[in-house]
């Protein structure tokens, strides 16, 4: 079976990572994406799934930059941030 480059660019650190992780399972990155090429042929869909993260929605990156605007201005109290069970 005759060979093709495929190129891409992704952030250094990503990369890294990911060929650490990689490493661990014994695997090439080549390896790693041809795994995942294969899947995606044979289930003809994306193998995992793949959704926005409700945090950097519009409204809520506007109401963000809103609170650091009026923190930056002297307004408002900074506080540590807030976890939601079941979110």
């Amino acid at each position: 079976m005759a060979q093709s480059m495929v190129n891409f660019r992704m952030d250094e650190e990503l990369k890294k990572s990911m060929e650490q992780v990689c490493a661990d399972m014994g695997l090439s990155m080549t390896t790693a994406f041809t795994i995942f090429a294969k899947k995606v042929i044979r289930e003809r869909r994306i193998p995992f799934e793949v959704s926005a993260d409700r945090f950097y929605s519009d409204s809520n990156l506007a109401h963000l930059r809103r609170g650091i605007e009026a923190l930056n201005a002297g307004k408002g109290v900074e506080h540590e941030p807030i976890e939601v069970e079941g979110e």
